[in-house]
């Protein structure tokens, strides 16, 4: 037999020659998932022998980390702004630095939300739970992607307060929304060969690059977004790191007012926030 403690030093061990980042946070989660313990727990089953299905259930799982396929893929969620969300490979995995797209939006009140290219449905459906009142439609060009976010709203008891569209953007967009918000492909195609495995291996391709320079999203987004969003309501879009200042001046060369960059919590350009004019 052999104790829990002893699997995971093999497991750091395989994963640190596979390349991978973080292995021993890894090595720890996959071990949680196999044992079907809370990961805060490994700890105090460090000293038991596991069982042979959870040692056979630990060893693929970290067979298929060592060639790169995301945890959250491997365990079939990932937590983003305190809540729990179904992944898998048809869309992207929430990633931290989204946070600070949430809490742009959560700065100001909203009571009716556009989320364009939602994927998991992380961005409205984590609005929809902080803000009780609002509704909201999430728009997605995967059907795939459409189903995961919907079950996400019904995980998260949001569904009733939220649509969700398989879209070309805006093509089958109706109304006017306090806020539309999104986090679009905005990886240059140059980009993709530089991305880690983790990225151009397991997720979907669509959700990463705008097979062109990384910017025809925003371009889209500001020359359509004003004739969807109410006299007060704004517009807020995730951006790469590098990137704050261009799409700052994509929308006010749209004619936007109070255009504005706000970082990330590591100080880095992440969102941009644009208002109509006047």
């Amino acid at each position: 037999m052999t104790t829990a403690a002893e699997a995971m030093v093999t497991a750091v061990a395989r994963l640190r020659a596979a390349g991978v980042p973080d292995p021993a946070r890894d090595a720890r989660l996959l071990l949680a998932h196999a044992a079907q313990v809370d990961a805060a727990r490994v700890t105090l089953i460090a000293p038991e022998d596991i069982a042979p299905e959870i040692a056979e259930r630990y060893d693929q799982l970290i067979a298929l980390r060592a060639v790169r396929v995301p945890v959250s893929q491997l365990i079939g969620a990932r937590a983003f702004y305190g809540r729990d969300f179904a992944i898998s490979r048809d869309v992207l995995d929430p990633r931290p630095e989204t946070e600070s797209l949430i809490e742009a939006a959560l700065a100001a009140p909203f009571a009716r939300v556009l989320d364009l290219g939602t994927g998991s449905g992380c961005i409205l459906g984590t609005l929809l739970a902080e803000r009780i009142a609002a509704t909201g439609v999430a728009v997605d060009l995967s059907e795939a992607a459409c189903l995961q976010a919907s079950a996400n709203l019904v995980r998260l008891g949001v569904q009733e307060r939220a649509e969700v569209l398989q879209s070309d953007w805006f093509e089958k967009v109706e109304g006017r929304f306090d806020l539309i918000i999104s986090n679009p492909p905005y990886l240059a195609a140059g980009e993709m060969a530089d991305v880690q495995p983790e990225l151009s291996r397991y997720e979907p391709r669509m959700a990463l690059t705008d097979e062109g320079d990384g910017l025809s999203v925003y371009r889209l987004i500001a020359a359509e977004a004003q004739q969807y969003l109410s006299a007060e309501g704004r517009v807020l879009v995730e951006t790469g790191w590098q990137q704050g200042s261009a799409v700052r001046d994509i929308f006010r060369d749209q004619g936007w007012g109070e255009v504005a960059i706000l970082p990330d919590l590591d100080g880095r350009d992440r969102v941009v926030s644009a208002a109509k004019p006047g």
